[in-house]
């Protein structure tokens, strides 16, 4: 739990997956025989940004990138460390998905230095997993842990909007509904945000396995690198998703427009029909004299036969000439 100083939680990591809880005393006390340092911090604490930039030993330039309000998927390495900026869906209740997370962090050889502002599902993971034993054991496997199950959720999310667009394809086949326009604009709008941010994060993913760093171990490089496939693999479905959305939308736009080509269609036969019969019934209705008829009582039926022959007519002359 996060405390109005900023720290949300903090481990000494035994090198076995576990881990001892610390507090900011503790924090202070540290040293690097203890065990590799894990900090969880809210960058926008006050005894956050007092440790980052009095006691941390970080350079300002990499604590300004650490703290900034906006930020992109990005890595650096400085020295023996490394700055890492990555994304992780918004899974966090009344958000959206694509409304995406960041998580920034500071990995040396002895400290892992996390900082986030919103709650992030993955780090709640490894958070978990330390405290029963099954944590990471130091920093490379928790760089490796950390992207591994960014990507994880990612995949889950993703993998639901590829579900959505199936059974919009299937629905716009059998349903033409005006409705279905804001389904297809909302996936688009998901597969776009995620997207925006995932891109750069595959390039950052697929830097990190080749940083020389020392605490990066072989078989760390190595998962970091399947990390990096799927990462290119998932923006390889989101363009597929927006690519598929967009070809759906056509097609809801082509057979909308059939339709409503279908319906004025209808519309002009019926008005072609009763154009000339409006203009008969029109002349004889006006009230004024010497209008047929007048005198004799047949002269309503013998018009409606006229009138039912001028229709007929019209219908046969429209059959003839393929109108209909």
């Amino acid at each position: 739990m996060t405390d109005n100083t900023g720290l949300i939680f903090a481990f000494a990591l035994d090198g076995n997956g576990g881990g001892k809880p610390l507090d900011w005393d503790s924090i202070k006390g540290w040293q690097p025989d203890q065990g590799t340092l894990w900090l969880h911090l809210d960058y926008t604490g006050a005894d956050t940004q007092s440790w980052l930039y009095d006691e941390s030993g970080i350079d300002p330039i990499i604590l300004d990138a650490l703290t900034a309000g906006e930020t992109r998927p990005r890595s650096l390495v400085h020295k023996d460390g490394m700055l890492i900026i990555l994304r992780g869906v918004n899974l966090n209740p009344n958000t959206d998905p694509e409304d995406m997370v960041s998580i920034r962090f500071w990995i040396d050889a002895k400290r892992i230095i996390t900082l986030r502002h919103r709650r992030i599902m993955a780090v709640d993971d490894l958070r978990q997993a330390t405290l029963v034993g099954d944590g990471p054991i130091g920093p490379g496997d928790f760089l490796e842990s950390l992207a591994d199950r960014l990507v994880l959720r990612m995949g889950t999310v993703i993998a639901d909007v590829d579900d959505e667009v199936d059974a919009l394809e299937d629905e716009v086949l059998t349903e033409q509904s005006y409705d279905l326009r804001q389904k297809i604009a909302n996936i688009r709008r998901i597969a776009i945000g995620m997207r925006r941010y995932l891109a750069p994060q595959r390039d950052v993913m697929a830097r990190l396995y080749n940083e020389k760093v020392a605490w990066l171990s072989e078989l760390d490089r190595m998962r970091l690198r399947e990390v990096a496939d799927r990462t290119t693999r998932y923006v390889e479905d989101l363009d597929a998703i927006r690519d598929r959305a967009t070809i759906t939308q056509e097609e809801l736009n082509s057979r909308l427009s059939e339709q409503m080509n279908k319906t004025m269609y209808v519309l002009s036969i019926v008005a072609g029909i009763f154009l000339p019969l409006g203009l008969l019934t029109g002349l004889l209705g006006i009230n004024v004299g010497g209008i047929p008829g007048t005198e004799n009582p047949w002269a309503f039926t013998i018009f409606c036969v006229l009138l039912a022959s001028i229709a007929g007519g019209q219908i046969w002359l429209f059959k003839r000439m393929r109108w209909m």
